[in-house]
């Protein structure tokens, strides 16, 4: 059993590092569809993830849930919600990718856990221990920092991670599972993103059958670059502790940031580098809250499930535990956002 143990604690590792790796490498496909723009684009990724996530479905034989589903309209509102939102991000973010901007996008995903937590305190009434509320001050002071050196505010950024955040915060309260919800997406997705490339078609103003059979076949496997990473991080969600799946996150925006300065040539001043390290601080001071409460949490729950010791003297040394899962929730001090590890929407 250890050794079965062992080889799914792996597969899922395995499962992690390729679907964020996907997810941080993907600003090398989207250039790839010029010259199509982003919105038609988008309209492609709509309509062919439906069918490679149904697909995907259909392997896996996961159908109960559809039913359930239409038989609860609040749900079937949040997934609309969900749809519209996650269409927005996309959007921003094939657009960014496409036009220069992949360091700007790639702070969007950086910021999305600050992000996150600033609405679980205003929306959810959630309440922070220090050391989270210094990371979001550091956030945004790096926000700060990062609007006088564009000159502008980071609006890429801002629209990616508000849009990120509230999808998450939506998704938690839809509960399905991630195949399945962004299945429920496309389908309401899809009749408008058909309608559009349709009459982009009738205007003579597609790519999809004007550029040759490579370009629709890249953009067809849109889907593909949907579907794939989505699958491999539920196999990976349901393998490893989700404090794994947090640190693993974060490979995609490191991803996304080196393949922007290194890769696309993108200017990096002195006050971006001061902006970005700012935030990496603060993500930094997140982490370690993070490990630190959930080690304190487990070590509390493992000393409250041993039955009543024999007293031992004043010296005797106790031993600490370590937690399986370092996710695990603290009553009136954890953020419920901070349980999940999100999957970036890129």
């Amino acid at each position: 059993m250890a050794a079965q143990s062992k080889g799914e604690h792996r597969i899922g590792l395995l499962n992690g590092f390729a679907a964020y790796g996907m997810w941080g490498l993907v600003p090398l496909f989207w250039p790839l569809l010029k010259p199509a723009g982003a919105v038609e684009v988008l309209a492609h990724r709509m309509v062919w993830s439906l069918g490679f996530v149904g697909i995907a479905l259909l392997v896996l034989r996961r159908w109960a849930w559809a039913g359930e589903l239409l038989r609860q309209p609040r749900k079937l509102a949040l997934i609309a919600v969900a749809a519209g939102v996650i269409a927005v991000n996309w959007g921003v973010y094939i657009w960014a990718v496409n036009n220069g901007q992949v360091v700007e996008a790639s702070l969007g995903y950086f910021i999305n856990p600050l992000v996150t937590i600033a609405m679980g305190v205003l929306l959810l009434k959630e309440r922070l221990r220090p050391v989270q509320w210094a990371a979001v001050g550091v956030g945004f002071t790096a926000v700060l920092v990062l609007t006088i050196g564009y000159g502008r505010p980071p609006w890429i950024s801002l629209c990616l991670a508000f849009s990120f955040a509230t999808y998450g915060l939506v998704k938690k309260k839809v509960n399905l599972g991630g195949t399945e919800s962004l299945a429920a997406e496309t389908v309401i997705l899809f009749l408008p993103a058909l309608g559009y490339l349709l009459w982009l078609g009738s205007r003579g103003e597609s790519t999809f059958g004007t550029e040759g059979t490579g370009h629709a076949l890249l953009l067809a496997s849109t889907g593909l670059v949907t579907a794939l990473p989505l699958v491999c991080f539920g196999a990976a969600a349901i393998r490893v502790p989700l404090s794994t799946l947090g640190l693993l996150q974060y490979m995609a925006p490191v991803f996304q940031f080196l393949l922007g300065v290194l890769y696309f040539g993108e200017a990096m001043p002195p006050e971006r580098w001061a902006g970005f390290a700012l935030v990496w601080l603060a993500l930094s001071l997140l982490t370690w809250d993070a490990l630190r409460t959930a080690r304190r949490w487990g070590g509390a729950r493992t000393a409250k499930a041993q039955p009543e010791p024999t007293p031992a003297p004043l010296s005797a040394p106790v031993p600490e535990a370590v937690p399986e899962v370092a996710s695990e929730a603290v009553p009136e001090a954890v953020p419920e956002a901070e349980a999940v590890a999100p999957k970036p929407a890129s």
